[in-house]
């Protein structure tokens, strides 16, 4: 049975606008924000709405809206951020951080560092700089079509 949102979960949060995120796309189904510790500047974090822990638990009805999603992100990483490509991915329960199921869309450049499964961290130098990633991705998005 799905759930509308569970007590204490950071991403539940968010999407109800009990926490700040800087919100990258927003449909009825999903929602994408800037992640706070993000692998390279644009790391964008795309959840169902409804709190589904693992892609096992989340209904077929969801896959297509949260998959096609992710894709047009991938896609506007490459024209809004200028990325040669893009890394997609998400963790069912082990090394995830967050109980919630969640998408990695992180902007890729050749020589950017990331190698295998060493990920070091980064972060933005203000609030600001990190709207301005959210915007821009938000600009590629409007040029991108929808699924």
């Amino acid at each position: 049975m799905p759930r509308k949102g569970e007590a204490g979960c950071v991403f539940c949060e968010i999407v109800k606008g009990e926490l700040h995120g800087h919100v990258v796309l927003e449909t009825d189904e999903v929602m994408a924000f800037l992640d706070t510790r993000p692998l390279f500047k644009g790391h964008t974090l795309l959840v169902p709405k409804e709190h589904h822990e693992t892609l096992p638990d989340l209904p077929e009805g969801l896959v297509g809206p949260l998959f096609g999603e992710a894709k047009r992100l991938a896609k506007a990483m490459e024209e809004g951020l200028e990325a040669a490509g893009s890394f997609v991915a998400l963790n069912n329960r082990i090394s995830q951080s967050v109980p919630h199921l969640h998408v990695h869309v992180v902007p890729r450049n050749p020589k950017d560092g990331l190698r295998g499964f060493f990920w070091p961290r980064t972060k933005y130098a203000s609030d600001a700089e990190a709207a301005e990633y959210a915007a821009r991705l938000q600009e590629a998005l409007l040029r991108t079509e929808t699924v």
